[in-house]
């Protein structure tokens, strides 16, 4: 077998989208919903990213942590490489990370240059999400509501705010297609197929 170099970029993705909400938000399974209705898309999400530091890796918490902070940073850039990446392919990406303070959406938007950034904030409510983390199979053991706040008062006139509490996450994902104008795979040229 043979494997002759062959380019990998093409014409780029029409943008990407950035997912961001507290935890139980509904982040990584509306990435995953939206992303499977476009043709060619990629969900990364940011904390698989974290997951691979297999030693020194330092989780965010609610106490101060310098270390920690820096990774949130770190792996944020990596998120951005992928996504360059994919978007410079003709790969739409969908990140998914929990992104409540401006320096650090401000990081995504400078750090993603490929293609337009749509920011999409998840926002069900402290007691929903709190309701959906309990719910799950990896439950957390730290409560993040007071998270909400902080987004709330960071990021509140950044992006596009959903709340997804009533919604289903079919429901979600159409609202994001629709405010973001990326075409899902239904829509796309019959050229393509």
């Amino acid at each position: 077998m043979s494997l002759d170099l062959v380019p990998v970029d093409r014409e780029p993705a029409a943008g990407a989208v950035l997912l961001t909400g507290i935890p139980g938000s509904g982040k990584s399974t509306v990435a995953t919903a939206l992303a499977s209705r476009f043709r060619m898309a990629a969900h990364i999400e940011v904390d698989a990213l974290q997951q691979m530091i297999v030693s020194g890796g330092q989780w965010p918490s609610p106490a101060a942590n310098a270390e920690a902070d820096r990774q949130i940073f770190l792996r944020a850039r990596n998120a951005c490489l992928l996504a360059d990446s994919f978007a410079r392919a003709g790969f739409i990406p969908v990140l998914d990370d929990v992104v409540v303070r401006r320096s650090h959406l401000d990081f995504y938007r400078t750090t993603l240059a490929a293609v337009p950034l749509h920011i999409v904030i998840l926002a069900p409510g402290p007691a929903e999400a709190w309701r959906r983390n309990q719910a799950r199979e990896k439950a957390l053991a730290t409560d993040w509501s007071p998270l909400d706040e902080a987004m709330r008062s960071e990021l509140a006139q950044q992006g596009i705010w959903i709340d997804n509490a009533a919604q289903s996450v079919e429901e979600t994902v159409e609202v994001i297609l629709s405010v973001t104008g990326l075409a899902s795979s239904s829509e796309v040229d019959q050229s393509l197929r």
